[in-house]
């Protein structure tokens, strides 16, 4: 036979009770709790609240700043002229005339006396003089001389004043006529080209550079003065050259 379940003792039951007021107690808590977080009863909503927006004004401009004036940077003013008029000028005073008018003097033709000290105003006489003589003039006429060369220019002297000959081309004879004035020291001067023949190959040049060697005594007068500034024309002549 099997042995029959022992009873329940009294610790048992004590801790039994003790467990299930525990549990009751907490089951009571926690519908406290629950009552306590449902949510109360809301009120009505305020009703809503209307916002405008709108552009506030641009604020005044400020005012205008004055800029302080400094002395100098600029050009001193010119000096102030106060125009004065003139004073007229004073008129001469008239000197009264004479109560009596001084005499005439008498006027005295010929010879006077005696001399005075300043000399006078009076007339002349006629008179006759004697006399010879011998006069030589200058003019261009005749019973002078006129110009004569002294001294032509040479070939060699003709030749050292020729342009420099171009390659290729041979220089024909040529021939110049020159008008110069004559100098007092028989030198020319102021030489113009009257012909040139042929013409471009340098030929007035040349000549015109040869009339320093040449020598003219200038016209002379009866006398035998010489006439300066007298004009004479001369002819040079240039032979052929080579290459």
């Amino acid at each position: 036979m099997k042995p029959e379940p022992p009873l329940l003792n009294k610790d048992r039951l004590r801790k039994l009770g003790f467990v299930v007021g525990v549990t009751a107690a907490h089951l009571a808590v926690f519908s406290i709790m629950a009552r306590a977080d449902a949510p109360a009863t809301l009120p009505d909503p305020a009703p809503p609240i209307s916002v405008f927006l709108f552009r506030p004004p641009p604020p005044p401009p400020p005012p205008p700043v004055k800029p302080a004036r400094t002395q100098g940077g600029g050009a001193p003013a010119a000096p102030s002229r106060i125009h004065v008029t003139p004073k007229p000028a004073d008129k001469p005073r008239e000197l009264p005339a004479p109560p009596v008018q001084a005499p005439e003097p008498a006027l005295v033709i010929g010879l006077a006396p005696v001399a005075g000290p300043t000399p006078g105003m009076g007339q002349g006489g006629t008179g006759a003089g004697t006399g010879t003589g011998d006069g030589d003039g200058d003019g261009p006429g005749s019973g002078g001389s006129g110009p004569m060369i002294l001294r032509p220019a040479t070939s060699a002297e003709i030749q050292s004043v020729a342009p420099p000959p171009v390659r290729g081309v041979r220089r024909p004879a040529g021939r110049v006529v020159v008008n110069c004035v004559i100098r007092i020291d028989q030198r020319l001067d102021d030489c113009r080209i009257v012909e040139e023949n042929p013409r471009g190959f340098g030929f007035g040049e040349q000549a015109l550079r040869a009339t320093a060697f040449f020598r003219y005594r200038p016209p002379m007068t009866a006398a035998g003065r010489p006439i300066e500034g007298q004009r004479v024309t001369t002819f040079v002549s240039m032979g052929r050259a080579g290459r």
